[in-house]
């Protein structure tokens, strides 16, 4: 389909555009819940209510926080979709990453103020 991430680059830290759809009714209110995903639902034909959530999230921690929450609110995941890849860059090297801490390098050392020529 057009506009579709093919998914061969995906990094877990880029950014993109994601379709998520779920069983039920999620009110417009919980937007702040979803990190202001686009919410919107429609019925069935059997008359049961899909709610699609629309948005771009700044990587894959931030999609697993909003599936958490809809797990929360006990609305069952029906798909994920990635729609777009916003860029392939890698992470900006100084800013750590919880599970990717910021590598030691020369004038890199944080025990005295980043200065490794000072004594500590």
């Amino acid at each position: 389909m057009p506009g579709e991430f093919d998914g061969k680059h995906l990094k877990l830290w880029t950014p993109a555009t994601y379709r998520i759809e779920v069983e039920g009714v999620l009110e417009e209110i919980w937007t702040d819940s979803v990190a202001g995903m686009r919410v919107s639902s429609r019925k069935r034909a059997d008359q049961s209510a899909v709610t699609t959530l629309t948005g771009r999230l700044k990587d894959q921690a931030m999609l697993t926080g909003v599936l958490n929450g809809l797990y929360e609110l006990h609305l069952p995941i029906l798909s994920v979709k990635i729609l777009t890849e916003d860029d392939g860059d890698p992470p900006d090297p100084d800013k750590a990453s919880p599970l990717r801490p910021k590598e030691k390098t020369p004038g890199n050392d944080n025990r005295n103020g980043g200065n490794n020529n000072e004594p500590t």
